[in-house]
C-alpha cells in the first residue's frame, strides 16, 4: 500500500511538473498513454498487432521505395544443415522466401554425415528457386568450418548466418539494405525475439544500439546480425575453438577494424530465434559461458588490457580491470553542508575502507554551514587527516555546479570523483572499479550501481527522456535483480551517470568548462555527461561498483520546497537545449517506454 501511494504522489508531481515546464497538451498526451496502460495492460501480442503487422499497403510502399534505392545489394545467407533440422529447414526457408527484398541467396551447408535421402530432398530445393543452393563439404564438424567454407563461393556483398527453424520478418532484408545503402555500414544487428514450436512469439529483446561495453558482457549484436563480406574475410572468418560463441569474437573482431559509426542497429524486431527446449541442462549453460569468458579474455589480451574475465549473472560475464602503476592521482570533491549525521559516515567508510589508495578528499563547504558549532567541530576533526582538505564557497547560496567547479580548479588529481556527502561504499574496492573504466581508452567517464538504504536500486545508469528529462534505470527495483535483458547487472556504455557518485578524466571535464553553472540544481550532470557523448567520449555503467545513496538528505528533493522554481527552469533549460538528444537515447531503444521503463512504448516513438 505504501508503494502504490508513493508511486501516486510521484505521478501528481511528475504531472505538476510537466503542466508547468510543458504545456498543458503534453501533459494530456502523456496522461493518456499512462491511462491506456492502465487500462489496456501492454502484451507483446497487441503490440505486434498494433505497431508491426504491415498492412497490403504498407508492403507496396515498401516495394514502391525498393525500386528507387541507388543500389541493391546481394545478401548471402548461411545456414548449417544437420538431419534432426528437416521439419525446422523448411520453415526457415519459407521465411526466406517470402522476403520482400529479393536480392538474396541462401547457402544450405551441410556435411556428409546427414541420411541419403536428406541429401537428396536438399539436392532438390535449389531447382524450385536458383537464389537457394546447397552446399555439401566433408569433414565440416563444427559451425565455424562451414561458415568459413561458404564465405569462399559466396557471391553476396554481405553474409548473415542463420539457424534452422528460425525465421526471418518478411521485411528483415529491406531495412537491413536500407541500413546499408544509407550509412555505409558494414556491420548491422536488428531486435530479435523467441518463437515456440506453436508460432507464437514472446520475450522480444529491444537492443540498444552498438554498445562497446555491454559487448564485453554479452553478445549484444546477436541476430540478425550481417556482415559485410570483405571485413569478415579481413578478420579471418569465424575461428574454432570457440564453439557456441563464434559469432561473439568474430563480432569483436570486426569492430575492431571498424568505424563504431559503421556499426548499424535496426531497432526492428527482424528475426525470430526457435525455441524447442528451453530447459538447456545446467551443464551446457556453464559451458557456454566459459566459452564466452575465454571470448572476451582473449579479445582483450589482444587489446593489450590487463584484466581478469569471470562469469557473470545473466548469462553475461564480469570483468576486473587492472589498474594502472602507479596509480593515478583521484581528487574526490565532496560538497557538503557538513550535517554530522551524514558527513561522518561518508567520511569514514571513504578514509577507513576504500583499497584505492592515491587520493585527496576536498571537502566544499559554504560560508554559511561552516561557521555552525557542531559542523565546525566535524569540519575540523576530519581536516586534520592529510588527505582532506576544506575549500569555502563563498556564494551566498548553494549551487552545485559552482561548488564542484570551484573544487575542481583546486584538485591536485589527474581524475575526479564527484561524491555526494550521503553515501557510503559498501565494497572497498568501488573506486579503483570506477578509476580503471575512466583509464579505458576512449573512455571519460564511468558511474557505479547506487542503492538505497533499503537495498533497492537507486541509479544502474541514467536513461534520457525517461520521466520527460532523464531518469534511473531499474529505480526501485529490489537488489539482486537481472533487469531487463540484463540491465541490471551487466555492465554497459550508458548515455548519463548521476553526479551523485561520477568519475571523469580531469582533462576532459575542463576542456569542456565543467558544469553549467546557470544550472545549480537539476540535470546538470545529464547537460555534462550529453556534452561529453557529444565531444566523443564514452561513458561507462558499472555494476561492480557499488554504494549507499541517501537521495538528497543532505538538501532536500530537487523539485520541491525552495527549489523547485529554480528546478522548472532547469527542466525548460534542457528541453530547449537537448531536445532532440533527450528524445533519441541510443542505449534505450525506440521501442521501449518513456513513462514505464522497460515496458512496450505504444506506439513506438
Amino acid at each position: 500500500m505504501a508503494r502504490f501511494a508513493n508511486r501516486w504522489r510521484k505521478f501528481l508531481t511528475r504531472a505538476f511538473q510537466v503542466l508547468r515546464t510543458e504545456g498543458l497538451s503534453v501533459l494530456i498526451r502523456r496522461t493518456r498513454a499512462v491511462l491506456r496502460e492502465l487500462v489496456f495492460p501492454s502484451s507483446y501480442r497487441r503490440w505486434i498487432v498494433r505497431h508491426e503487422t504491415p498492412s497490403p499497403a504498407a508492403r507496396q510502399r515498401l516495394r514502391d521505395d525498393l525500386a528507387k534505392l541507388p543500389r541493391r545489394p546481394v545478401i548471402s545467407l548461411i545456414m548449417p544443415v544437420a538431419g534432426k533440422d528437416r521439419q525446422r529447414l523448411h520453415t526457415t526457408i519459407r521465411s526466406v522466401q517470402g522476403q520482400l527484398y529479393p536480392n538474396w541467396e541462401l547457402y544450405l551447408s551441410a556435411d556428409s554425415s546427414i541420411p541419403e535421402e536428406w541429401r537428396a530432398e536438399l539436392r532438390e530445393i535449389p531447382r524450385h528457386d536458383g537464389r537457394i543452393r546447397g552446399l555439401f563439404l566433408d569433414n565440416t564438424k563444427t559451425w565455424s568450418t562451414k561458415l568459413n567454407n561458404v564465405l569462399l563461393v559466396a557471391a553476396g556483398d554481405f553474409v548473415a548466418p542463420i539457424d534452422p527453424g528460425d525465421e526471418l520478418a518478411e521485411e528483415a532484408l529491406y531495412w537491413v539494405v536500407k541500413e546499408i545503402v544509407h550509412s555505409d555500414a558494414v556491420l548491422i544487428f536488428s531486435d530479435e525475439d523467441r518463437i515456440s514450436e506453436d508460432g507464437n512469439r514472446f520475450q522480444p529483446w529491444f537492443k540498444p544500439d552498438w554498445n562497446p561495453a555491454l559487448m564485453l558482457s554479452c553478445n549484444a549484436f546477436g541476430r540478425l546480425g550481417v556482415y559485410h563480406r570483405p571485413l569478415v574475410a579481413k578478420v579471418g572468418g569465424l575461428r574454432s575453438g570457440f564453439e557456441g560463441s563464434e559469432e561473439h569474437d568474430l563480432v569483436l573482431r570486426c569492430a575492431q577494424l571498424t568505424d563504431p559509426e559503421r556499426i548499424r542497429h535496426v531497432p526492428r524486431i527482424l528475426y525470430h530465434r526457435r525455441i524447442a527446449d528451453p530447459a538447456t541442462s545446467d551443464g551446457a549453460k556453464l559451458e557456454e559461458l566459459e566459452t564466452r569468458r575465454r571470448v572476451i579474455a582473449e579479445y582483450l589480451s589482444s587489446l593489450g588490457i590487463s584484466a581478469s574475465v569471470a562469469p557473470g549473472r545473466a548469462m553475461g560475464v564480469q570483468i576486473t580491470y587492472v589498474t594502472s602503476s602507479p596509480p593515478s592521482r583521484v581528487s574526490i570533491l565532496i560538497p557538503t553542508t557538513a550535517r554530522p549525521g551524514l558527513l561522518e559516515p561518508c567520511l569514514s567508510s571513504l578514509l577507513n575502507h576504500t583499497s584505492y589508495g592515491n587520493f585527496e578528499a576536498l571537502l566544499l563547504v559554504n560560508e554559511a554551514d561552516r561557521i555552525l558549532p557542531e559542523r565546525a567541530n566535524v569540519l575540523q576533526r576530519f581536516a586534520s587527516d592529510p588527505r582532506v582538505r576544506v575549500l569555502i564557497n563563498p556564494a551566498a547560496s548553494f549551487n552545485f555546479s559552482c561548488v564542484i567547479n570551484h573544487g575542481a580548479r583546486h584538485a591536485s588529481g589527474d581524475i575526479l570523483c564527484f561524491l555526494n556527502d550521503d553515501t557510503e561504499g559498501i565494497t572497498g574496492d568501488w573506486l579503483d572499479h570506477l578509476i580503471a573504466r575512466v583509464s579505458l581508452p576512449g573512455v571519460a567517464v564511468a558511474g557505479p550501481m547506487l542503492y538505497y538504504p533499503d537495498d533497492t536500486i537507486q541509479h544502474a545508469g541514467v536513461i534520457l527522456g525517461l520521466g520527460g528529462i532523464a531518469g534511473h534505470a531499474c529505480h526501485h527495483e529490489p537488489r539482486g535483480i537481472e533487469g531487463y535483458w540484463g540491465r541490471g547487472c551487466l555492465e554497459q556504455d550508458v548515455s548519463c551517470v548521476t553526479a551523485a557518485c561520477m568519475v571523469i578524466r580531469k582533462e576532459v571535464f575542463h576542456k569542456l568548462n565543467g558544469f553549467d553553472e546557470a544550472m545549480p540544481v537539476a540535470y546538470n550532470d545529464v547537460d555534462l555527461c550529453i556534452r561529453v557523448r557529444k565531444a566523443g567520449w564514452r561513458i561507462i555503467w558499472t555494476p561492480m561498483a557499488e554504494l549507499y545513496h541517501h537521495e538528497s538528505a543532505s538538501l532536500g528533493q530537487h523539485d520541491s520546497g525552495i527549489h523547485a522554481e529554480q528546478f522548472s527552469r532547469d527542466v525548460r533549460l534542457m528541453r530547449q537545449r537537448w531536445g532532440p538528444i533527450l528524445d533519441a537515447d541510443p542505449f534505450y531503444n525506440r521501442n521501449l517506454s518513456l513513462d514505464r521503463p522497460y515496458e512496450l512504448a505504444f506506439p513506438p516513438r
